[in-house]
């Protein structure tokens, strides 16, 4: 079997993420909207859900969210029991996996048959305006790329990884949040706070060059900026899916219908074949 490509320095970001964790919590905005969006998600859920699992990158955010969860971080092999819960929360860590379907798979195989698995997680068009300058600067700078921001998934392929890992009733949605910073520079530094920064294995292990740098506060402030500040784009992906079980809506098998569609639409049936209209040589 195919291994996936490592996309990920599981130990850069390891060191991201002590380095976020030491600096305190009041970066993690982006956390927050999460956990208020899981929240209100499971409220309009017509379920009281008994024994539910977090995956998170950052557990201590988390561990009050779902009262009696069981939380855990989003290792390669996740310490979940097969089979012994009705929720998975796989929270704000999937972007940053080396094999997302995997991670998915052993998120779904944690459930009982008909539990929810909830993931929520930035991608799409998340930090589009500082990945363009980057790119920009540093072709202008140094004729060449390096890989500086983590490469973000759309919503059409990330919810295809929902029946991949053999879900039900799968649904990808998105929620789009913009926060106002006085620079690129600040918008970087925050993304360091939260744990963000490069952990890409292809990543350039020396620093950013000053004058890159430089280049792409430039040209992010005469982009996008107005009134002294400037926004950043934040895209937070949902996919939901259920265990199968067999008390679960499932599509007629073709052929088994009652009624005919003709009737219900009022208009007369044509035999296969025969042309809709009159054919004109």
């Amino acid at each position: 079997m195919q291994q996936p490509p490592i996309l990920t320095d599981r130990a850069a970001l390891a060191r991201n993420r002590a380095r976020a964790r030491a600096m305190g919590d009041e970066a993690m905005f982006l956390q927050r909207e999460a956990i208020r969006e899981v929240q209100e998600r499971l409220e309009l859920v017509n379920r009281t859900f008994t024994k539910p699992a977090v995956v998170a990158a950052f557990p201590h955010l988390w561990r009050d969210v779902l009262p009696g969860a069981v939380v855990v971080e989003d290792s390669d092999i996740l310490p979940l029991e097969p089979a012994a819960h009705d929720l998975v929360v796989h929270a704000m860590a999937l972007h940053w996996a080396n094999d997302p379907v995997g991670q998915l798979v052993q998120a779904a195989r944690a459930l009982r048959p008909d539990g929810l698995l909830l993931a929520i997680f930035p991608a799409g068009r998340t930090l589009a305006e500082l990945r363009a300058v980057l790119a920009e600067a540093e072709v202008a700078v140094r004729g060449g790329l390096s890989p500086r921001v983590l490469p973000m998934g759309e919503i059409r392929e990330l919810g295809a990884l929902l029946q991949r890992a053999g879900l039900a009733l799968p649904v990808a949605d998105s929620l789009t949040l913009t926060a106002s910073y006085d620079s690129a520079l600040h918008l970087m530094r925050e993304l360091r706070a939260m744990g963000e920064a490069n952990a890409l294995a292809s990543r350039e292990r020396r620093p950013l060059r000053r004058a890159v740098l430089e280049e792409a506060v430039r040209r992010y402030a005469e982009a996008y900026g107005r009134d002294g500040r400037v926004p950043a784009t934040f895209e937070l992906i949902t996919l939901t899916g259920w265990a199968p079980d067999a008390s679960q809506p499932r599509p007629l098998r073709p052929g088994s219908a009652a009624a005919r569609l003709a009737d219900a639409l009022g208009t007369e049936e044509l035999p296969a074949g025969d042309p809709i209209g009159p054919v004109r040589g």
